[in-house]
This record gives structure tokens, C-alpha cells and sequence, in this order.
């Protein structure tokens, strides 16, 4: 299989995009099938010159990036996603020094994630070695050094650890039907010596805003763009079969579309709030705007799953289909933690106050 080098200095440009976005979708049939290649589109991303950058300089071009990649082929975004958040969560919690080897080693290849979520036995400190583990680790394999969170007494506590030991690698822990190409799965962290740790930051600081909650505006891109993806697969399917034009099929495809375009404003300004970039913007502002993001983007790829599944009917669940790997994608990948407490937080930051709801867009 052919991985072409995709020979520019940067990914400034549309059609610059365009052609890393060709090759990402080019492979992703391959990768959701074998499980393997994917970390040669990550050397994609790297010959593109995107994995230096956190993105919070220029938070709206970020969020169409991650939307466009999405679109192309989501696990790599996935993985994509977890590396900026890494390097945001160094700059904004870690000391200059960290910052510095931080793009130090990311300049001789290493490639980062943010493993949250804890095992049967959560993270924490066992003396001096650490003992438990992390599931849902995406990119075993792939990232060669991850942000764990390790368990307090009062407050989690977050670091920079290698994780390129394949011995401590459970990619068998994964066992749902979508996303397999991000080699996800656990990863047992006991028995590691707590000086191997680069500690970032005050115990809590992981989840302080901006920036915990305040984040949720890249997975919100993500979800947009896999659904514009998704879109687009089931335009061509029936476009081949000569149906696109029918009017059953506009009428169910065209309402999620209209929405999706729409979103895509509303990522793109959560993106700026999220990232405090805005003068008037409070950190609360940020948490709602980034939330309701998550929530509306997931609420629209929800409807776009249920009218391409009518579109394209029976053939879209058999092998191979195109609209009906990326849909299985999609679905996984909506199943993020916390959508209710996110509701309730939104809805009491805009409704359950004295102030207009116009005030959310100042």
C-alpha cells in the first residue's frame, strides 16, 4: 500500500489540506479493516508540519483543520486531537523549562496523547513506583508519551510519561466494533518508578478552566467533521447509483446537511471562547459555548447516522461499505463521558440566570 509524502512546509493553504486529506481518507478503509497503518498517517500529519502547534494561537483555523481531518477519516483525528491537547496542557500548566522539552522531543518524533480515563484500579501513587492502569488509552503503539492522570488524596494529579513499553500494552481491552484503528485499549502503569514522571503543574490543575471543560470544542470539530465525512459518503453512493436526486433522499439527507453547515459557525466561535481569546469572553462563557458544541454537534450526527442508514438502506451494514464503516466510527466515537452533567451545566449557565440568553454571543 502506497503512503505518499505529502511535500509541503506547512498546511496553510486550502488545497495544501486538501491533499493530506485525500491521503488520510485514502488509507482509512485499510486501517479500519487491519488495524494497521495508522502510524503512517501520522507521518503524514508530521510531514505537514501540524504536529508542533497546540492550536490555541489561531483557535477557529484549528477547529476547521480538526474538522476537515475528521471528515477524512476520524481515527486519525482522534489520535490528532490527543496530541494538540497535550501540548495545550503543557503550555498552560506546565513551567517553560517542560515547554521547551516538550517540543524538543515532539521535534525527534514523538507523538503525545491524554490518557484520562482509569482501569479497575485507578492511577495513583504506590510509594515509589505508581500501580493501576488506564483504559480507553487510544494510540498503543502510536504515542510514545501520554498525560496521565494519577489519583489524589484531594485532587488528581497529571504527568508526562513514556509509554512505548508494548509489555504494558492491552489492545485486547478494546472491544468495540468502531474506531479500531486508533489501537486503543489499556495500559498497566504499575511498578513504574514515580521519578519517570515529568509531574505538570499543582494537583487539580487538569481540571481548572479554561481549559478542562473549556476544551470539549475539539471533540465537538471532530464530531462535525466525521458527519460531514459520513455526508459525503453516502453523496457519492447514491450519486453512483444515479438516486442522489431523488426526492426521498434529499428530503432526508438535506435537514441533518443544513445543520452541520450551520454548526460549523458555532464550533469555530466555541473554539475562540474555549481558548479565551476574546476579550468579553468569561471562562464560564467558554465551558457553555464548548459544551453546547459537543452537544449540538452530537445531536446532528446522531440524525445524519439515522437518515444515511434509510438512504442507502440494507447495504450499508454489509462488509466493506463505505457510509457504513464510517457511521460505526461515528457512533463510538459519540459516546463521550458526561453528556448529561454537560446539559445541565449549559442550561444553568443560560437559563437558570437573570441575563438574556443573547449575552452567551457577546
Amino acid at each position: 500500500m502506497n503512503h505518499p509524502r505529502i511535500d509541503q512546509a506547512a498546511m496553510g493553504g486550502a488545497a495544501d489540506l486538501d491533499a493530506l486529506c485525500r491521503a488520510l481518507a485514502r488509507h482509512a478503509p485499510h486501517q479500519h479493516r487491519s488495524g494497521d497503518g495508522i502510524d503512517r498517517s501520522v507521518t503524514l500529519l508530521r510531514q505537514a508540519d501540524l504536529l508542533t502547534d497546540s492550536g490555541a494561537a489561531d483557535p477557529a483555523a484549528t477547529a476547521r483543520r480538526l474538522v476537515r481531518i475528521a471528515g477524512a477519516n476520524l481515527s486519525v483525528a482522534r489520535l490528532y486531537e490527543g496530541h494538540i491537547n497535550a501540548l495545550r496542557i503543557v503550555e498552560m500548566h506546565g513551567s517553560a523549562a517542560q515547554t521547551a522539552r516538550v517540543a524538543e522531543i515532539v521535534a525527534k518524533g514523538a507523538f503525545l496523547g491524554v490518557w484520562g480515563a482509569d482501569g479497575a484500579e485507578p492511577v495513583r501513587v504506590d510509594g515509589h513506583a505508581l500501580r493501576g492502569a488506564k483504559t480507553f488509552a487510544s494510540g498503543l503503539g502510536t504515542v510514545t508519551h501520554a498525560i496521565i492522570t494519577v489519583a489524589g488524596d484531594d485532587a488528581p494529579r497529571i504527568g508526562l510519561i513514556d509509554v512505548r513499553d508494548a509489555s504494558r500494552h492491552h489492545p485486547g481491552d478494546w472491544a468495540m466494533r468502531g474506531m479500531r484503528a486508533t489501537r486503543s485499549g489499556g495500559h498497566d502503569f504499575a511498578g513504574i518508578e514515580v521519578d519517570e514522571v515529568d509531574w505538570i503543574g499543582a494537583p487539580g490543575c487538569y481540571v481548572t478552566e479554561p481549559g478542562f471543560v473549556s476544551g470539549v470544542w475539539r471533540i465537538a470539530a471532530l464530531q462535525l467533521g466525521a458527519t460531514f465525512g459520513l455526508l459525503d459518503a453516502a453523496r457519492r453512493h447514491l450519486g453512483g447509483l444515479e438516486r442522489m436526486g431523488a426526492e426521498a433522499q434529499l428530503t432526508r439527507l438535506t435537514p441533518p446537511m443544513m445543520r452541520a453547515l450551520a454548526a460549523e459557525t458555532f464550533v469555530r466561535r466555541a473554539a475562540c471562547f474555549g481558548e479565551s481569546t476574546t476579550n468579553t469572553a468569561t471562562p464560564e462563557q467558554g465551558v457553555a459555548l464548548s459544551a453546547a458544541a459537543r452537544l449540538l454537534t452530537e445531536e446532528i450526527a446522531q440524525q445524519t447516522i439515522a437518515a444515511v442508514e434509510q438512504s442507502v438502506g440494507l447495504v450499508h451494514f454489509s462488509q466493506g461499505s463505505e457510509t457504513g464503516r464510517m457511521a460505526e466510527d461515528l457512533a463510538t466515537y459519540l459516546r463521550q463521558a458526561a453528556r448529561d452533567a454537560l446539559l445541565l451545566r449549559v442550561g444553568r449557565h443560560t437559563l437558570d440566570t437573570p441575563r438574556p440568553v443573547w449575552e452567551m454571543l457577546p
